[in-house]
């Protein structure tokens, strides 16, 4: 998705780039995918100084959250903010809603295209931030300092374990632009992605000595399945496994370990697809926001996917209140309406054209 200069703030501060379930745009797909010579103007050192302003003391970024002045980070600053920001409060930090790792990508591009050096400045106390965040067993938590609760835990949810380990291999291999760090952080990240491997392979939930996919986060100490807010039940989870299987499909020369996690979590994923039916959002004015969502049967439709599923039975789970449900009708109109619990197509490019890309690669 490239979008012109001019409406990069727009997108993200209009709220399209939170989107709809039906077709999310993340605030980290706009800020990146932009044309090289994006990175380079006016606007794009405006956000990056921004980002600096955000960065908090001890290398991370909060996330992204209009209700806080964090929300804000894209936000054209008066003098009197950027001196507020200064002079303020430090921020927390965290991996949720993509914060850090993109903040740290954007710096990287930025200062490739400018070479200013405190663009490289702020990424390289990024990739302290992350070596400091990770724990000894090679997980990252979802805040960083802990805060206590749920986000201590080992998470995948919102992609925050995969978005920090992706952006030190990156350093750790020396790809540009992001080939910005001294040799011995470059070895001090090549270590920490060896860890993060491993927790991840550790994490891979086996069921009858068979592999498939991914929770949504981990006990920190135990790496077993926890509960995270009253809604996230421990489970399989279907968008973020996605991204864990593209994580490992970039590793070159990857190891047998890695090549059975990828074949695992595939076929899980072909295994649990719904086919034949469609979620459709309908008007019905008698409810509150006047609409409702409901699966209704059609034979041409395209496999969709639901977002969390049943660990053992894989069937599709629907929670309220921290209560199962198994039928997206089972709950309130609000809760039918107000999460992405099934039609998502996360799997459908990686198991039609990115795996058997990857297969013929890797396993001729």
């Amino acid at each position: 998705m490239r979008v012109a200069v001019c409406s990069l703030l727009a997108l993200i501060l209009g709220g399209k780039a939170l989107g709809q379930n039906e077709s999310r745009v993340t605030w980290g797909q706009v800020v990146h995918e932009q044309e090289p010579s994006f990175y380079e103007s006016v606007e794009a050192v405006r956000v990056a100084e921004n980002f600096l302003l955000f960065q908090a003391k001890i290398g991370g970024w909060d996330k992204m959250d209009s209700r806080r002045i964090s929300g804000h980070m894209l936000n054209v600053l008066t003098a009197e903010q950027k001196e507020i920001l200064r002079s303020g409060p430090d921020h927390q930090c965290s991996l949720d809603n993509e914060a850090t790792y993109t903040q740290m990508r954007f710096l990287a591009r930025v200062f490739a295209a400018t070479g200013e050096d405190r663009f490289r400045d702020g990424f390289i106390r990024g990739c302290e931030y992350l070596l400091q965040a990770q724990y000894p067993n090679g997980g990252w938590p979802q805040f960083y300092p802990l805060r206590g609760g749920y986000s201590d835990g080992v998470t995948f949810n919102d992609s925050a374990m995969t978005g920090a380990i992706w952006v030190l291999d990156d350093v750790a291999s020396g790809r540009a632009p992001f080939d910005l760090a001294e040799e011995e952080l470059r070895l001090r990240c090549r270590e920490a992605v060896e860890r993060g491997r491993n927790c991840i392979l550790r994490c891979q939930i086996v069921v009858a000595g068979r592999k498939t996919a991914w929770a949504q986060q981990y006990d920190a100490t135990s790496l077993k399945p926890a509960w995270g807010r009253v809604s996230e039940v421990p489970s399989l989870v279907s968008a973020e496994s996605v991204e864990i299987v593209r994580y490992l499909m970039s590793i070159d020369h990857p190891s047998m370990a890695v090549q059975q996690a990828i074949v695992g979590a595939v076929g899980w994923f072909d295994e649990v697809k719904v086919s034949g039916k469609r979620l459709v959002t309908v008007e019905n004015k008698a409810l509150p926001g006047g609409f409702d969502r409901k699966l209704v049967d059609d034979p041409a439709a395209p496999p969709i996917w639901g977002r969390y599923y049943e660990i053992g039975s894989n069937r599709v789970l629907y929670i309220e209140n921290g209560r199962i449900h198994y039928e997206l009708a089972r709950l309130s109109p609000r809760h039918r309406v107000g999460h992405g619990w099934i039609g998502g197509r996360w799997p459908a490019a990686l198991l039609d054209r990115d795996y058997p890309a990857w297969r013929e690669k890797w396993q001729k």
